[in-house]
């Protein structure tokens, strides 16, 4: 079921939506997920100016098995952007996220989880993590506390050729060289978390890797490119959840960064993983 969800949302989501160059297709991405959130609650646009333009993030809140909301606990935030680059589809960047966002949407509505979950669809990633930087800072300023930020930044791409994983300087000696895993990126604090989500990620049979970064990861600038780092920025407890991106797949930021080249079986496991990991959180 999870495999063939994901499906569809990707067949509705992987087309052209660069937020200024193809305009109709980014409305049509966002009304979708806004579609697709609104079966499981009320959602809220979370309006943001960028060069003299109105941008949405779009936010669904899901209370807790004990029905506790938002405003109340610290929230398990779970973030994916869906703005893609110029003249590419972005079956992986990033509609992969997107649709494993709204699968673990309809997971937690469902089923609860332990804590309060905060789904939001990130737009304009792809210019400085613009939206995402606007609510993490509004989110400060409001005092809400965040029990782990999980950014879902490519999940689809996998290369069990030996050789095809590459790595920012000095990590290749401790990582695998063949791009077959899922990885988890997370600030030091989050390391006991990363080590669930890994150990559920593998009952999933998805490989899966970790790394703790210290100093919101400013000594190795690869591991902020996502929606984590204002997150990190502002002292929260975040990780990225990514198959490496450019690390790995030729496809990155290219037209044929399409749905035949996603690994649907692993971005299943890879959803079922991250329900159970942060269930118990």
């Amino acid at each position: 079921m999870i495999k063939e969800n994901l499906e569809g949302h990707l067949r509705e989501i992987v087309r052209e939506r660069d937020p200024y160059f193809a305009q109709q297709g980014h409305f049509y991405v966002r009304e979708y997920i806004r579609q697709e959130l609104r079966r499981w609650g009320e959602v809220e646009s979370h309006n943001f100016e960028q060069v003299g333009k109105r941008y949405q993030n779009l936010i669904l809140n899901l209370a807790s098995r004990q029905g506790d909301v938002a405003d109340k606990k610290p929230i398990i935030l779970i973030g994916a952007h869906y703005d893609a680059v110029p003249r590419s589809p972005g079956a992986d960047d990033n509609a992969s996220g997107v649709a494993v966002l709204l699968e673990l949407a309809r997971i937690f509505a469902e089923r609860p989880a332990g804590l309060p979950v905060q789904l939001v669809a990130f737009d304009v990633e792809e210019y400085g993590m613009v939206g995402s930087g606007v609510y993490a800072q509004e989110l400060k300023e409001k005092g809400q506390e965040i029990r782990l930020m999980l950014s879902l930044e490519m999940l689809g791409y996998f290369d069990e050729t030996p050789g095809s994983q590459r790595y920012p300087a000095k990590l290749e000696k401790f990582y695998p060289n063949c791009g077959n895993y899922i990885a988890l990126i997370g600030s030091l604090r989050t390391i006991p978390d990363m080590m669930r989500l890994k150990s559920e990620i593998k009952k999933a049979q998805v490989p899966c890797e970790w790394l703790p970064v210290p100093n919101a990861g400013k000594m190795v600038p690869d591991v902020r490119r996502s929606d984590h780092a204002p997150f990190w920025d502002l002292g929260y407890a975040a990780m990225m959840v990514t198959d490496t991106a450019n690390m790995r797949n030729p496809h990155y930021h290219q037209p044929s960064d399409t749905i035949e080249t996603l690994n649907l079986d692993y971005m299943a496991g890879i959803c079922e993983g991250l329900a159970e990991g942060l269930r118990g959180l």
